[in-house]
């Protein structure tokens, strides 16, 4: 008989392995090749770090948050993201569109998960994908600023903010922490993914990431998006993951936004809240499969301690819209 968190993790589990895993990790390889360490392998801090889905998901939402101050990042989305609503004609509105986030989380999750688990050639086909699907996103601002996926700058941005989301999220809420020169050692392979991406000049440290962030300050502000996003209105669940979003931004991101963090004692409380949830939902479901098939896939040694990221500027086909969409469906 199942015990109360089994019974509640098996469920989980299930609408995981049914919403996620079968829309949006297909054709991804986690058991073989055999020997193969992907862009990773035993021992990295991202196999640490990512075998916590909970708080990987967490993060990613983090990142997300941090990552919309720039409004170039914002009017992105309203032109060429799913996952705003749009109206009648067409015309996007600044309210997410919650069948367009699940697709989101679900690329995203896949993304993250296959590129630190996956095979070599797993990980090159996602990122890929990713590249791929940046190319095509360029376009004006209603005040007339050019923006370009492919810009140098703005990669930088994304990158950091997400790097810095999902470790941040990690010291917070992982039960077994990273702390000092080995959260610094996740940031040093992440940077991995960066480049992958397209990303050049990135910071490799947690205070490198810090300082890159605040960096951006002039170039940043508070979008319709993010305002709505924000704010004493919303519902209860939504205001305290907000709240626990907003906790994990550098005190200048907090100012930018009008959050101000409460006394030690009632911030502490309201972290031991959320830390309880999120590892809570952890100990129901338990390790995610790609990680222990990533784990059985090298229990015999790896052929290298890990492989490198085989893209160069300027390599990647030119694709259209469509054959991009095609090949995410595929993926």
């Amino acid at each position: 008989m199942l015990l109360p968190h089994q019974f509640i993790g098996e469920f989980l589990n299930q609408r995981f392995d049914k919403d996620v895993r079968r829309n949006y990790f297909k054709g991804m390889e986690f058991a073989a090749p055999v020997g193969d360490p992907g862009w990773f392998g035993p021992g990295s801090a991202v196999w640490h770090v990512h075998s916590h889905m909970q708080s990987l998901i967490f993060g990613l939402q983090c990142a997300a948050f941090m990552e919309r101050l720039d409004p170039s990042i914002f009017w992105m989305g309203m032109h060429h993201s799913r996952l705003v609503k749009r109206d009648d004609n067409g015309v996007a509105v600044p309210e997410i569109d919650p069948k367009g986030a699940v697709v989101r989380l679900g690329h995203s999750i896949a993304f993250f998960i296959g590129t630190a688990y996956g095979s070599t050639e797993t990980a090159e086909r996602l990122a890929l994908t990713v590249r791929s699907m940046h190319h095509t996103i360029k376009g004006t601002r209603p005040d007339g600023a050019r923006y370009d996926a492919d810009d140098p700058d703005w990669l930088r941005w994304n990158y950091a903010t997400v790097v810095w989301g999902l470790a941040t999220a990690h010291e917070l809420y992982h039960p077994n922490p990273l702390r000092g020169k080995k959260i610094d050692q996740y940031y040093r392979e992440f940077i991995r993914v960066g480049h992958a991406l397209g990303g050049t000049d990135l910071p490799e440290t947690k205070a490198e990431v810090a300082e890159c962030l605040e960096s951006y300050l002039p170039k940043l502000a508070v979008t319709h998006g993010t305002a709505v996003a924000t704010g004493p209105e919303l519902p209860m669940a939504q205001a305290a993951i907000n709240w626990a979003i907003r906790d994990t931004m550098p005190r200048w991101a907090k100012q930018l936004i009008q959050h101000k963090d409460p006394n030690i004692v009632e911030r502490t409380a309201r972290r031991a809240a959320v830390w309880s949830v999120i590892n809570g939902l952890h100990l129901a479901q338990g390790p995610i499969p790609e990680f222990r098939q990533a784990q059985a896939r090298v229990k015999s040694g790896t052929t290298v301690k890990h492989t490198l990221p085989a893209y160069r500027l300027g390599d990647d086909p030119v694709r259209s819209r469509d054959e991009v969409e095609r090949a995410f469906a595929d993926a």
